[in-house]
């Protein structure tokens, strides 16, 4: 990518990206696979390098996030309204957090970008020309780190699968995952589990489609975390000196 920030799609026409001094990394992947811990120690160790770090994560937003949170739980959200709530979420963490984070000069660490949400909103069935349309007005990440994993690597490490189907039984919940994140909206499976299982293979099916379609680079996240990490540094290394 060019070291000139530019939009996705037609972008905000009062933002001038020629200033940008920074660089907008992603680390994306789906629930469960290893991101958040991955974020934590990238940033201290950018940090120990001398570099200013800003963060930022999926529905994190002071605005929409508890607004998210009351919509999830009532179980009855529509695919647009599902997937304009995420946009307006990253709207607003975009303006107030991540274009101040980039004309500062900070490294901006996302976790999950809206390949996130692209992602969620296909397998339910959305475009994906509206789904991308829809968020043109955000900026191309300098370099995407797509943590992939396949469901079989996965599920031990998200859930339990004796404790899941115990709680399941006992008062109806997924010991632990979220009604969306299982995909029991698309009734996808009789419980939480089987719709878990169903609904990542499709999430990790639309991310292989899009590795090629947005040239993620991928790492194989279902080897040790330490490799991984050292996967992750030596990416972010290469971005680093080229700047």
């Amino acid at each position: 990518m060019s070291d000139k920030k530019i939009f996705f799609g037609e972008g905000l026409p009062y933002v001038d990206v020629s200033d940008f001094k920074g660089k907008l990394i992603v680390i994306e992947g789906t629930d469960g696979v290893g991101r958040s811990t991955q974020m934590g120690l990238l940033k201290q160790w950018l940090e120990v390098q001398g570099y200013g770090v800003a963060t930022t994560g999926w529905t994190r937003s002071p605005l929409m996030g508890k607004a998210i949170d009351n919509a999830k739980s009532g179980h009855t959200l529509s695919l647009h309204t599902f997937s304009l709530l995420y946009a307006a979420d990253f709207a607003d963490r975009l303006e107030h957090e991540i274009i101040p984070a980039l004309k500062a000069g900070f490294i901006v660490l996302a976790d999950r970008y809206i390949y996130t949400a692209f992602a969620r909103s296909v397998v339910r069935g959305a475009d994906r020309d509206w789904i991308r349309e829809l968020f043109g007005f955000a900026l191309e990440p300098d370099a995407i780190f797509y943590m992939k994993i396949n469901i079989e690597n996965l599920i031990p490490r998200v859930i339990n699968t004796d404790t899941l189907m115990e709680r399941y039984w006992e008062d109806g919940s997924g010991a632990g995952l979220d009604y969306w994140e299982s995909g029991m909206d698309m009734k996808l499976g009789d419980d939480f589990y089987d719709s878990f299982v169903e609904y990542q293979k499709k999430i990790l099916e639309e991310f292989d489609f899009m590795a090629k379609e947005f040239k993620f680079k991928v790492l194989d996240a279902s080897k040790n975390f330490e490799e991984t990490n050292i996967k992750l540094k030596e990416g972010i290394t290469a971005i680093l000196k080229n700047a």
